[in-house]
C-alpha cells in the first residue's frame, strides 16, 4: 500500500511527474549516447562502399528534389518479411556517405535500397515517363519531363566539395575530374577508364536513358541502378564485435 500511495503521489502532481519523467529520459539517453565517445567508428566498415560518382551524385539531388523519398524508403529492416522481398537487410556503411540519408518509413511505393541491377535502363525510363504502363496498380505521378532537362555538371564539383566538407572522402583528382567524370559516365563511347580508376569497376556506364546528351533522367537512373549494388553480400561477414 505504501508503494501505491507514492505512486499516488507522483501521478497527482504534475511538477514533480514533470522532473521525475526528465530524470528518466536523461539516464536512458546517457546509456545510449556516452558509449559511443568511446568508439572509434560506429559504423562498420564494409568493403565495396565507394563515394557517389558526380552523376551519381546529381541523380540523388534530383532524386531528392523531386520527392522519391515521400513515398519510398532506403532501409531494409533484419526482418524475415523484409529481407524476403526486398533483400539483405541494410548496413549503417551503405548510407555512410549520404546527406541526408533516405532511410524514412513510409512506403507508398517500394523500398529502393537494392533496387540497382533489378530492372533494365529501359524499365526506369519507360517507368519515368508512364508509371501505370509496368505497374499497373503504382499511384506514382509522371516523371518523363526529366528526359527532357538537360544538365551539363558545370556546378557538380562544387556539390562534391560540400559533401567532402561533411567526410565523403572525394580526393582532389576526383573534384578535379567531377564535370568529365559527369559526362563520361552516361557516354559508353567516351574515354572513361579515368572514372574507372577513381570510383572502381563497379560504375555502370550507360546512356541511361538513349536519348542524346545528359539529361536529369541520366542522372537518377544511375543514382537507381547503383542501389545495393556496392557491397558483395555474397561474401559479407558481420563484425560480431558491432
Amino acid at each position: 500500500m505504501a508503494i501505491l500511495d507514492k505512486h499516488k503521489i507522483l501521478e497527482t502532481n504534475a511538477t514533480l511527474l514533470l522532473i521525475c519523467s526528465f530524470l528518466v529520459v536523461s539516464i536512458g539517453g546517457l546509456v545510449q549516447i556516452a558509449p559511443l565517445f568511446w568508439l572509434e567508428n560506429t559504423i562498420e566498415k564494409v568493403e565495396g562502399m565507394r563515394p557517389y560518382t558526380p552523376l551519381e551524385l546529381a541523380g540523388r539531388e534530383v532524386y531528392i528534389r523531386e520527392g522519391c523519398y515521400v513515398c519510398h524508403s532506403q532501409m531494409i529492416r533484419p526482418m524475415r518479411d523484409e529481407v524476403e522481398r526486398y533483400g539483405h537487410y541494410s548496413l549503417a556503411a551503405e548510407s555512410m556517405y549520404d546527406h541526408p540519408f533516405q532511410w524514412g518509413s513510409k512506403r507508398t511505393g517500394p523500398d529502393l535500397a537494392r533496387v540497382g541491377g533489378r530492372y533494365s535502363n529501359e524499365w526506369h525510363v519507360d517507368h519515368l515517363r508512364d508509371p501505370q504502363s509496368v505497374v499497373p496498380e503504382s499511384v506514382m505521378p509522371k516523371y518523363g519531363f526529366l528526359e527532357r532537362k538537360m544538365i551539363d555538371g558545370k556546378y557538380i564539383g562544387d556539390v562534391m566539395a560540400v559533401n567532402a566538407m561533411l567526410g565523403t572522402p572525394y580526393s582532389e583528382d576526383m573534384l578535379a575530374s567531377a564535370q568529365a567524370d559527369f559526362k563520361a559516365q552516361a557516354d559508353p563511347d567516351s574515354d572513361y577508364d579515368g572514372l574507372l580508376e577513381r570510383y572502381g569497376e563497379s560504375v555502370s556506364v550507360s546512356n541511361f536513358d538513349g536519348q542524346p546528351g545528359v539529361s536529369e533522367a541520366d542522372a537518377l537512373i544511375s543514382y537507381l541502378q547503383m542501389m545495393g549494388t556496392l557491397v558483395d553480400f555474397s561474401t559479407f561477414t558481420p563484425d560480431a564485435n558491432r
